[in-house]
């Protein structure tokens, strides 16, 4: 990816713990590395084509003086979700704010913390088989386009299928949705069981009867497990009502773990 750069610019602001640094101000450095995709820009030489770092300078500003933190930690992770949410070409930012007169009372030349920041690609599958169904698939869509970091880009067709695991309960009604996130992996699983829990999911069987089901498949090509969470999904391979959503949004999305796409992972297990 092309980098755009950005070197210290220097900004006079009211952030720190003490009451003198927020009272008096001081100099704070920025510097930003902007991921984008110069391609375009380059061929037609048109700013729309690009980012206008001009504008991202002045807005560095503006929100590093008009926002007070307590810490550059702070400063750092709202600037850099902003900048992110508001930068139509820009994928993925490392963020460097420098604090030239930390004070504390030793010899210093500076203090900084650095950060990246950047859109996920996240894919999540939805089940329901109790009441409204099509009514609880469709408000977690809902809440998920209008979460802050967050914008669902693809929706798939709701398939009906047979339960999973145990099969004695009603039918369930399926889908996967692609969505662009801000969020770190654990930060959306908590939201997503925030919905379910307003959805009035409740887990007392496992594989049991639920008015909402959410699950993370894939975090880009992310591969973790822990306690509370296993990415990819660590029996979706076996779940027909999950590659069968997923070959219609995703058709050639490679597991990072086996290697093979979603069509041959359906092929795998029979077919539609």
């Amino acid at each position: 990816m092309d980098e755009i750069k950005i070197k210290n610019l220097e900004v006079f602001a009211n952030h720190g713990v003490f009451p003198e640094e927020n009272h008096l101000g001081q100099k704070f450095l920025v510097s930003a590395t902007l991921y984008t995709d110069v391609r375009k820009a380059g061929r037609t030489d048109d700013l729309a084509d690009s980012i206008d770092y001009g504008e991202t300078c002045h807005f560095i500003e503006s929100h590093m003086k008009e926002r007070a933190c307590r810490l550059i930690e702070r400063a750092a992770e709202t600037l850099a979700e902003e900048l992110l949410l508001m930068t139509p070409n820009l994928k993925r930012i490392e963020l460097e704010i420098e604090k030239p007169w930390a004070p504390i009372k030793l010899p210093l030349k500076s203090v900084s913390v650095r950060i990246v920041r950047s859109w996920h690609t996240a894919y999540v599958a939805l089940g329901s088989n109790m009441g409204d169904k099509e009514g609880y698939l469709s408000r977690a869509v809902k809440e998920l386009s209008g979460l802050h970091g967050c914008r669902v880009t693809k929706i798939s067709s709701w398939v009906e299928t047979e339960a999973y695991g145990v099969t004695d309960q009603p039918e369930f009604l399926n889908g996967c949705l692609e969505l662009q996130t801000l969020l770190a992996p654990q930060e959306l699983l908590e939201e997503l069981h925030r919905i379910e829990r307003d959805a009035g999911r409740v887990r007392k069987v496992h594989w049991g009867p639920r008015t909402l089901d959410l699950d993370i498949i894939f975090y880009d090509d992310l591969v973790m497990q822990s306690e509370e969470l296993c990415i990819p999904h660590v029996d979706m391979h076996n779940r027909r009502f999950v590659l069968v959503p997923m070959c219609e949004i995703a058709p050639y999305m490679r597991h990072p773990v086996y290697g093979w796409t979603m069509m041959e992972g359906l092929a795998q297990l029979g077919g539609v």
